[in-house]
């Protein structure tokens, strides 16, 4: 087999990869994956929607019967952890759909996707666009798209340096958590947060503002309004159907039963995209350096454990899969991943750190920028 490019690997416990080996070119990592593997099973997708779809609806029905009160609180707490995380589930089945990895009629597989996403306050259109960009320039500085992190010599590099070496590392650890798990899912569909260096900034998914700058690309065109219209119009007619149910019934009770597991959503959403891509040894590319194969590469996949692996279909155990061949459905992704570590077994990443442990190893020490490396001019945190 023909190998092509050279970079280091690392163990998790250094800083920079001490070790060369050659990278696979693109054609060379997508024919080790069977082209029956990206043929779409209608019967089991619809398994896969009805199983999330049916236990959210289920969940959020065991949520009427708790009572609005303070000693109700413990209730409720275990109430948006537990639908929160079964609700994820949809999230995961519309990512797919924006992949073109649901349904072989499209025109269905856009429904599904514009109705769950929106459902969640996703704009559909619009966000598979800035993921689309991610995959097609995964780890790149300048291109990619979310958790792009900033170099080290950047303006916000040095203040993010200055933080971390001045804060305690728990306090560092405990504000990168509440950065990434709570506010920055928000803060990158309105602002383009952690968007690479190439864009305009702010960017927004939801608006498509006139910007000044040639030096900057723009990540939606003009020509992609429509499609940011659409997104909108899902959004709005989701909020328009929050706010009825918050007449009719009360504010706080729309609260608790949406809004808890809302955020609990989006907590579980950025901690696999942030897992996905972020350790000490994972490099990121400037142009100079970055290659498709290369950045596709720099993905994680983590012991999620059964439960989740169900409820999630597999999105952070199967995730190299993904990014090699997005189009591969979550129930091929497992066979997928397989070929991919029996064929590349020093390239495919795989951490057994339990989750929480790897969450908060990451959150400590690669909240801050990065640093390049002199022996292969890769970026590292």
């Amino acid at each position: 087999m023909k190998f092509t490019e050279t970079i280091s690997s690392a163990k998790t416990t250094s800083k920079y990869i001490p070790k060369q080996f050659f990278y696979p070119t693109r054609a060379e990592l997508l024919n080790t994956l069977p082209p029956e593997l990206s043929k779409l099973n209608p019967a089991k997708a619809w398994t896969s929607l009805a199983m999330s779809a049916g236990l959210s609806i289920l969940a959020v029905g065991v949520g009427t019967q708790i009572p609005l009160s303070a000693t109700a609180f413990p209730l409720w707490l275990l109430y948006c952890v537990i639908t929160g995380t079964v609700a994820m589930g949809c999230w995961v089945i519309a990512h797919e759909c924006g992949h073109h990895a649901f349904h072989p009629n499209r025109c269905i597989e856009g429904v599904v996707g514009f109705v769950l996403h929106s459902i969640l306050l996703v704009p559909y259109y619009s966000w598979a666009h800035s993921h689309a960009v991610h995959h097609a320039h995964c780890n790149h500085l300048e291109k990619g798209q979310t958790h792009v992190p900033s170099r080290a010599t950047s303006p916000t590099g040095k203040i993010t340096e200055k933080l971390k070496q001045n804060l305690n590392p728990v306090i560092f650890g405990i504000i990168s958590l509440f950065s990434h798990l709570i506010i920055g899912w928000p803060l990158y569909l309105f602002f383009g947060v952690t968007g690479g260096e190439a864009y305009e900034s702010p960017t927004s998914h939801f608006w498509n503002r006139e910007y000044n700058s040639t030096s900057k690309k723009r990540l939606f065109h003009k020509s992609f309004q429509k499609w940011m219209t659409r997104s909108n119009i899902g959004l709005l007619s989701m909020i328009s159907l929050l706010i009825a149910a918050s007449i009719q019934y009360s504010l706080l009770r729309v609260v608790c039963l949406y809004g808890l597991p809302y955020v609990v959503i989006n907590m579980w959403l950025t901690t696999y995209t942030w897992l996905q891509h972020t350790n000490r040894d994972i490099p990121h590319f400037s142009n100079e350096t970055w290659s498709w194969s290369k950045g596709a590469l720099q993905t994680v996949d983590r012991p999620y454990g059964p439960i989740l692996n169900l409820l999630h279909h597999g999105i952070g155990s199967t995730h190299v899969c993904h990014h090699i061949n997005s189009s591969i459905p979550h129930y091929n992704a497992w066979h997928g991943s397989k070929l991919l570590k029996q064929h590349f077994p020093e390239l495919v990443r795989y951490d057994p750190t339990p989750i929480h442990k790897a969450l908060w190893r990451v959150a400590t020490t690669c909240g801050g920028p990065v640093h390049q490396n002199p022996s292969d001019n890769a970026f590292y945190y």
